[in-house]
């Protein structure tokens, strides 16, 4: 019930209680709006319309420029909220370490990323002029391909196969490494194009390996076969295999590539840093620089920033 205009979201406020409860593991996941959502079901009109909300808090907070009204809100909400963080709950859990690896395009590469930015750069500013709002679909479009060069070439056209991809070198390198250490893998990334990429490899190396995307029709009895040491690296797409999963068979979660919401990586992480590891995690983001990937990388480190401090004031003990 994040989504106010959802229609579980009208029909859940029809319930009639005595008491109300909300349970979230991500009660800010996109914006402050869904924060909004969840306390206006909990305590209806407490924070005031969603406009007055907005013009409030949100906008203030979203745009950066108000810590007093980011202050005023988590103090607002911090006597409604019981907090416990994974390590409040599971202390015998062993340490957790997250690695960024910042990669450098090769210059074809670079060129072929600069020469796309330009071109796309042009359509947005004119479908921005004449569109207006249609626009975000041109926008978006433009991010995707510039995601896709950094990933492989090859996402953006097979054609451009034959400039090449420093990170998915990088990767062969890392995933040598890891299997000369003894290491298990969970690789994710947002492209299923991209996970073909690496089967592709993987095939060619005679690497064990297990595969989850949305085709998938036997989740669980693919995460099984893992934990029951199937294979040395499981591929999986974020959006199919990134929640209801236990992996701890794992020891090692590479991102192949960021997405924008800090929650959806730090759930698909979790499919190995869970109750039942026994063994320290380390977590790979492949970053190229200079990119959308890095500008993404800010904007995740924002958002924690803005979940944390509003949600800092909550109590961790009833």
């Amino acid at each position: 019930i994040k989504n106010p205009g959802a229609q579980v979201t009208r029909a859940a406020a029809r319930l009639q209680a005595n008491h109300r409860l909300c349970l979230s593991g991500t009660p800010i996941e996109n914006h402050l709006g869904e924060l909004w959502s969840l306390m206006q079901f909990l305590m209806p009109g407490m924070l005031g319309s969603q406009e007055t909300f907005r013009s409030s808090y949100q906008g203030p907070i979203e745009r950066g420029g108000s810590d007093a009204k980011r202050q005023a809100l988590a103090d607002r909400i911090g006597p409604l909220i019981l907090r416990r963080t994974k390590h409040d709950v599971a202390k015998e859990l062993p340490p957790k370490t997250e690695i960024v690896h910042p990669i450098e395009m090769s210059e074809t590469q670079k060129d072929l990323y600069e020469t796309v930015r330009s071109t796309m750069d042009k359509q947005v500013r004119q479908a921005l002029a004449i569109r207006g709002q249609e626009a975000q679909i041109v926008f978006l479009e433009a991010l995707l391909k510039l995601r896709q060069i950094c990933c492989h070439p090859a996402l953006l056209d097979e054609g451009k196969a034959e400039a090449g991809s420093a990170k998915f070198e990088y990767l062969i390198d890392l995933l040598g490494t890891l299997r000369s250490e003894g290491h298990r893998v969970l690789l994710f990334s947002q492209f299923t194009s991209m996970i073909a990429l690496i089967e592709d490899y993987l095939q060619g190396e005679e690497v064990s390996y297990l595969k989850l995307t949305g085709a998938t029709k036997d989740r669980q009895e693919l995460g099984e076969r893992f934990q029951r040491g199937e294979g040395k690296v499981f591929l999986i797409s974020l959006k199919a295999g990134g929640t209801g999963l236990t992996l701890t068979g794992a020891d090692t979660v590479i991102h192949y590539d960021p997405w924008w919401n800090p929650a959806a990586e730090n759930q698909a992480t979790d499919r190995a840093y869970r109750i039942g590891q026994d063994k320290p995690v380390f977590v790979h983001k492949l970053i190229c620089e200079s990119t959308v990937e890095e500008k993404i990388q800010q904007m995740q480190e924002k958002k924690d920033d803005l979940a944390g401090g509003l949600l800092a004031g909550a109590t961790s003990q009833l």
